[in-house]
């Protein structure tokens, strides 16, 4: 099936040549038709097969010229970086037609978005709490939102954003359409479904466990931080196989450790991604890796989730994913657009049972090699990996369960509360010489001539 099947029009044909995309990925086919009904739609598919071209061609086909301030269909995405992206890929698509694309994202000044909403927009790209902000502030209008599309709702709900989702519906127009794509169908995802969508069809694409089949998977057992450190260096010294990797590790720390280690070696091809860094730090490390100003990224999971980076040689994820699905989504990141890719993951003692689970989801081993003779093995430990030495029979180190904590001091004499219980209240009406009763307004006045 090529895209000449799915009666797109004149300008999107172009832009799609203009892109050299001739045939629909499955979720994209299937999708379309869906969308154009204006029936609420559930998308369930890996990262990787063309999910923002699955809602946007049929919405961009169907949205008519005009020239209302208000924006008709909103798109709201969990991260910044999903934001510029979703909005590249809308102008993209709308190279050779007159829409009017706006990204807002929280971390800029909110009067610039405020500026650029008043001059008037058509397909608004937002994350949710910089949306709610802006509609709060009443220069935006949602009243004329007629399409409503959530992309990695599973992220958005990991990342706290459930109570804000759930604001943005209250002020949404109650009739309109609302298309949600995710990677994974969780409990939360489903409880969000039955509440807000009318009906929605199920369009599933891939189980999330499925693993791709031109991503080739291998692993390591390494024993410990420095070890994984000297092998992944051994590894990228082949730039010519490893020619643009996207590393994963657990968190920011780790990933700030690894640059660290890494920067000495490889300073000129290195970046880094994480919450910490500045959205333009963020923005620029992964425009240099896009481009291949840099060959190697290093990243968290939230914030390389979802990113459309192309001709990724390599995901190797220097830690081991603690959920399985995660592990998907991080290999999703190679071998796309039915490219070739390459997947390696390393695993400490400590996390085998993480590589069980994964290999449980996908009903398949992943293949261990053997580390090379040429790395070495490290003995040296990171903090979290040495063991908590626990003294449990050691008086002098007994902690009291009843003893005040280190921020505990003990109240000034002037705001300390003396309990006089049922008295009480009448000193405070024989200071302030209160009457008896409400009605016994001459009280005071006959104790005054006593």
């Amino acid at each position: 099936m090529s895209f000449e099947n799915l009666n797109l029009n004149t300008p999107l044909y172009n832009a799609l040549s203009d892109l050299g995309f001739t045939t629909p990925t499955p979720i994209q086919e299937q999708a379309f038709n869906v969308v154009c009904s204006g029936k609420d739609m559930v998308g369930i598919a890996q990262t990787g097969t063309g999910k923002t071209f699955a809602y946007m061609l049929p919405i961009i086909k169907n949205l008519k010229y005009s020239t209302q301030e208000n924006p008709r269909v909103l798109v709201l995405v969990p991260t910044r970086e999903l934001v510029v992206q979703v909005v590249d890929e809308i102008e993209k698509l709308s190279k050779y037609i007159n829409n009017r694309v706006l990204g807002v994202y929280g971390g800029t000044n909110i009067n610039t978005q405020k500026q650029a909403i008043a001059e008037g927009i058509d397909i608004l790209v937002a994350t949710p709490g910089r949306l709610y902000d802006l509609a709060l502030s009443r220069v935006l209008q949602l009243k004329s939102i007629q399409k409503l599309v959530i992309d990695e709702v599973d992220v958005m709900l990991d990342l706290g954003f459930r109570h804000q989702l759930i604001n943005i519906f209250d002020i949404l127009p109650e009739r309109r359409q609302n298309i949600m794509f995710s990677a994974t169908m969780t409990k939360d995802v489903d409880i969000l479904i039955n509440e807000f969508f009318k009906s929605p069809e199920r369009i599933s694409i891939a189980v999330s466990g499925t693993p791709l089949e031109n991503i080739s998977q291998t692993r390591y057992n390494v024993p410990n931080f420095y070890t994984k450190v000297n092998l992944l260096t051994h590894l990228l010294n082949d730039a010519e196989t490893f020619n643009k990797v996207l590393i994963f590790v657990a968190y920011k720390r780790m990933a700030d450790r690894l640059f660290e280690k890494l920067d000495g070696i490889f300073h000129d091809e290195l970046c880094v991604i994480h919450s910490n860094k500045t959205q333009n730090y963020r923005l620029r490390s992964i425009e240099q890796f896009r481009h291949g100003d840099n060959r190697i990224l290093i990243a968290t999971d939230v914030m390389a989730r979802g990113l459309d980076i192309d001709n990724v040689s390599h995901v190797i994820n220097f830690d081991t994913p603690l959920y399985p699905e995660n592990y998907m989504h991080r290999i999703g990141r190679t071998g796309r657009a039915e490219r070739e890719g390459q997947s390696v993951v390393f695993s400490t003692e400590a996390e085998q049972a993480s590589i069980d689970g994964i290999e449980a989801l996908m009903n398949m081993k992943i293949p261990l090699l053997e580390i090379p003779m040429a790395v070495d093995i490290s003995t040296e430990l990171i903090e979290e990996e040495r063991p908590q030495i626990k003294e449990r029979n050691n008086p002098a180190k007994r902690k009291d369960e009843d003893a005040p904590g280190p921020a505990f001091h003990e109240k000034s004499a002037k705001n300390s509360k003396e309990n006089l219980g049922g008295s009480y209240k009448f000193k405070i009406a024989k200071k302030y010489k209160k009457p008896k009763t409400k009605g016994d307004k001459n009280y005071n006045k006959r104790n005054k001539r006593k």
